[in-house]
């Protein structure tokens, strides 16, 4: 056999030398495809589509409105990047707040405001947050709150007539905008809808003490699902102080109280009937930690307490969600916790 020349075995070093070796061809590929970096440290995605000259937008109602240009990648890129950064963010939080209604919304809002250094994650069932805070009673639009949980309008500037002993919001519907509109946009704020609690994580601290110290979600389209396809695991979210405002009706109504009950570790009542005029003080008095870790408002303690069914009064729902954030804030500062969010211990 003739052996090579040596211009030929010069030419095959040099194309050797020209073709990069797999694992830098693979990172030439990411970076063409404006991946994420090498998986050992990934990095923030961040996209900008700059508008090219001679297709600019214009806004002109006339027959000639022209949007700027946008791929379906686009879109994708930037709704994943940032929601996968956020359950990045929130799964190590410090308040826990389950169920977004009317209660769990003001409860959220009170702690948000009032402490900008607790990252608060919310967590609703509903595609729609806000629970059954969008009419008021039989499907209509007014909005009743007795005095003095009315304090709460005047802060976030929602009208009302006011009647005396209440005050009647022209729509329900005001005052959950409101209040949405102005939690969502706090930087330490961030809700999960169309998701879950499915199960609490309860765990025992140095001193032996079991408590709760984070809740088990799941998208809620799975979690009802689970009857018809197995293997559909949950994610957690680990923090050491979780409020529930999970409510008295729906799938997953009451689920906190029900499931500690369902573990032996507390006792669970029966909803009384209706007694407006006592039902709504009960309520707010007895808004609480019921449960090392677990603080439970709204129409779900009714549940477990046996308080009376209140109608459609919301000045209880209100109060017992600001309740519930100074027990929190007060149940927060007294723990030692560690950096992943799990609970040393009370301090003394």
């Amino acid at each position: 056999m003739t052996p090579p020349t040596a211009s030929f075995l010069n030419a095959a070093s040099q194309q050797q030398a020209a073709t990069p070796s797999p694992s830098a061809l693979k990172q030439q590929i990411a970076q063409s495809r404006g991946t994420f970096a090498a998986p050992s440290k990934l990095a923030k995605y961040e996209q900008y589509v700059p508008i090219q000259q001679g297709k600019e937008p214009l806004e002109d109602f006339e027959g000639n409105y022209v949007f700027a240009d946008i791929k379906e990648s686009h879109t994708s890129r930037a709704m994943t990047s940032r929601y996968y950064q956020d359950m990045m963010n929130a799964a190590v939080s410090d308040i826990v707040v389950i169920g977004a209604g009317s209660a769990g919304l003001t409860c959220a809002y009170t702690i948000a405001t009032k402490r900008p250094d607790l990252r608060i994650t919310i967590l609703e069932a509903s595609v729609a947050p806000g629970g059954g805070a969008w009419l008021g009673g039989q499907l209509q639009s007014a909005m009743v709150i007795r005095k003095p949980a009315h304090n709460l309008l005047n802060e976030l500037n929602v009208a009302y007539d006011d009647e005396g002993t209440y005050v009647v919001v022209k729509h329900a519907a005001l005052f959950t905008s409101t209040i949405m509109s102005k939690l969502l946009a706090l930087p330490n704020v961030k809700l999960f809808n169309a998701t879950c609690c499915e199960d609490l994580v309860i765990k025992k601290d140095s001193n032996g003490v079991q408590r709760v110290n984070g809740v088990v979600t799941n998208y809620t389209l799975v979690t009802m699902a689970h009857g018809l396809q197995s293997c559909m695991d949950p994610q957690t979210i680990t923090a050491p102080v979780v409020c529930s405002f999970c409510g008295h009706d729906g799938p997953f109504g009451a689920f906190s109280v029900k499931r500690l009950e369902s573990t032996g570790l507390v006792k669970l009542g029966d909803m009384a009937p209706m007694d407006m005029t006592k039902s709504e003080g009960l309520i707010v008095n007895n808004t609480r930690e019921i449960f090392p870790g677990m603080i439970v408002g709204g129409m779900e303690l009714s549940e477990l307490d046996g308080h009376p069914r209140m109608g459609a009064s919301f000045g209880g729902m209100l109060a017992s969600g600001q309740r519930a954030a100074y027990e929190a804030m007060k149940a927060f500062d007294r723990l030692e916790v560690d950096a992943d969010g799990e609970v040393i211990a009370e301090r003394a």
